[in-house]
């Protein structure tokens, strides 16, 4: 038979913190899969080639939405529009998750962006020469906002729905405290790589040989490796951590469009962040399943709600998400699930949306390269290739298996070790999660896990949706997959660089 599966919230210790948090306390849950939807309102979006809309989700409709068209700066490079991938410019977004969970992998990330900005400055194509690109970094998060966390927002505070951030993490620092009645404290995500607020002028991150718009402040080294880091990479260590605050439905991919939207004011007049002739960039970073809701009914819908253990009651979580997102056979004699797949019950977002924007849109009809990195809830790479691309060759997605929770403390069984000890069973976890995790972090000294994630279908398959043959018969990779589990961000980066210089071809 066929069985929808599905996954909820998501939680982990900050061992990178000395701070050991565990999902089986309240604090630790996710306030909305803790009450039950009041009267929801409905939201839809015209899909096609080129359109997007810009849904709210306490409005009860929406319009067709904006034509899609992007920017008039072109390439400085001299390449024009005939040669697929011919460019030194490159627009990068991260779309952040900024949910509970996330304040040991926001650190690991920007621990690792000086790596990032120097693997760019020093970038070669495809051929191996130099770029000395033109670069433009964004970042966003995931939070598009869900009438089931509406009334969990602490004062102040907006879901982003693809907006940049334009503050350093000190200026958010209250972002840094979680949600709930005793609630997560982590502003060592942010201080530890940003001690002063080091900020650009515009609503990201630009640079190019000599140029940017960074404020020119002394080498100081944020990430502790014993080398001094560059104003470039202290403001993008400012800015990239993005708090624990945001709502635990992520809409990572709804952010994503909305971020791109060429009709935004980031994206418009004389310094535009999505460029006509710019390689496009995407870095997904998440440990939850995507949940960009396009009928928002779907929150109050028992179709999609799991049972609570404890009260035999149908409740409303974050496995909606999963179980109006993807589809599975199975499960087998071992609880494992098969033929795992993206699917449209015409309550999420279809995946159409953003494949038909990113490929057919802007790849196909505008001549722009683009490609993803996924740091998503995939066990560890054990293996990346040794030259350009650098991309994952044996482990992640590849060893990925869906399947039920199992009992017992991790690593005999999947409970991580301070749940365990607080009574949390595998049912428990069923019901708040639906399937077992896709990687759990390396115990530390202590054997405390830092943390699990979800398997992320809807992402990684608009991501390998990028991937594609030419008309020589070559694979071209653009999507790369890593694991958030993963102590250490660094393969990611060389991966989205080494990608990032695959793509890159010389004039002619």
């Amino acid at each position: 038979m066929t069985r929808k599966v599905h996954v909820v919230n998501w939680c982990g210790g900050f061992v990178a913190f000395g701070l050991m948090a565990s999902c089986g306390d309240d604090k630790d849950r996710d306030p909305v899969a803790e009450e039950s939807a009041g009267s929801l309102t409905q939201s839809t979006a015209s899909v096609g080639t080129g359109s997007i809309t810009d849904t709210d989700p306490t409005e009860a409709s929406a319009d067709t939405g904006d034509k899609l068209d992007v920017g008039n700066n072109s390439t400085a490079s001299g390449c024009g529009s005939v040669d697929l991938g011919c460019t030194d410019q490159i627009d990068l977004l991260f779309v952040i998750d900024n949910s509970g969970t996330m304040a040991a992998e926001q650190l690991n990330l920007a621990r690792n962006f000086p790596r990032l900005v120097d693997r760019l400055e020093n970038l070669t194509d495809s051929a191996g020469m130099p770029i000395n690109p033109d670069v433009q970094i964004m970042v966003t998060t995931t939070d598009f906002g869900n009438p089931l966390c509406t009334q969990f927002q602490p004062p102040g505070y907006a879901p982003s729905r693809g907006a940049p951030t334009i503050d350093g993490c000190n200026a958010r620092i209250d972002d840094f405290t979680g949600l709930g009645s005793n609630p997560d404290v982590v502003p060592e995500a942010c201080t530890t790589v940003c001690p002063t607020d080091i900020v650009p002028t515009d609503p990201f991150i630009a640079f190019s040989p000599g140029v940017t718009n960074v404020p020119d402040v002394p080498e100081v080294d944020i990430n502790g490796d014993g080398l001094p880091d560059s104003a470039i990479a202290q403001a993008l260590a400012c800015v990239g951590p993005q708090g624990i605050n945001g709502c635990g439905y992520e809409a990572p991919l709804e952010t994503m469009l909305q971020a791109l939207n060429p009709n935004a004011d980031w994206n418009t007049g004389q310094r535009p962040f999505l460029r006509d002739g710019a390689l496009l960039a995407i870095a997904v970073v998440t440990d939850e399943v995507e949940c960009s809701v396009k009928d928002y009914s779907i929150m109050e819908d028992e179709a999609y709600q799991e049972v609570d253990p404890g009260t035999g009651n149908l409740r409303a979580t974050s496995a909606i998400c999963w179980n109006a997102g993807v589809t599975c056979a199975g499960p087998d004699v071992n609880g494992v699930y098969s033929n795992c797949t993206s699917t449209n019950d015409d309550k999420l977002q279809p995946i159409t949306r953003y494949t038909q924007y990113l490929v057919d849109d802007l790849r196909e009809n505008k001549n722009k390269e683009v490609i993803m990195l996924g740091i998503l809830g995939v066990p560890l790479v054990t293996e990346y290739a040794m030259t350009p691309p650098f991309n994952p060759i044996a482990g992640g997605e590849l060893d990925l298996v869906y399947r039920d929770w199992i009992d017992g403390a991790y690593p005999t069984g999947d409970i991580l070790p301070l749940e365990a000890a607080d009574g949390v069973t595998a049912a428990d976890k069923q019901f708040d999660f639906g399937i077992g995790p896709g990687c759990t972090g390396v115990p530390d000294i202590n054997g405390i896990s830092t943390g699990q994630g979800t398997p992320n279908t809807r992402v990684m398959d608009v991501c390998h949706a990028l991937d594609y043959v030419d008309d020589a018969g070559n694979e071209n990779i653009r999507c790369c997959i890593t694991s958030i589990c993963d102590a250490d961000f660094s393969p990611a980066i060389d991966c989205l660089t080494g990608i990032i210089g695959q793509s890159l071809v010389p004039a002619g």
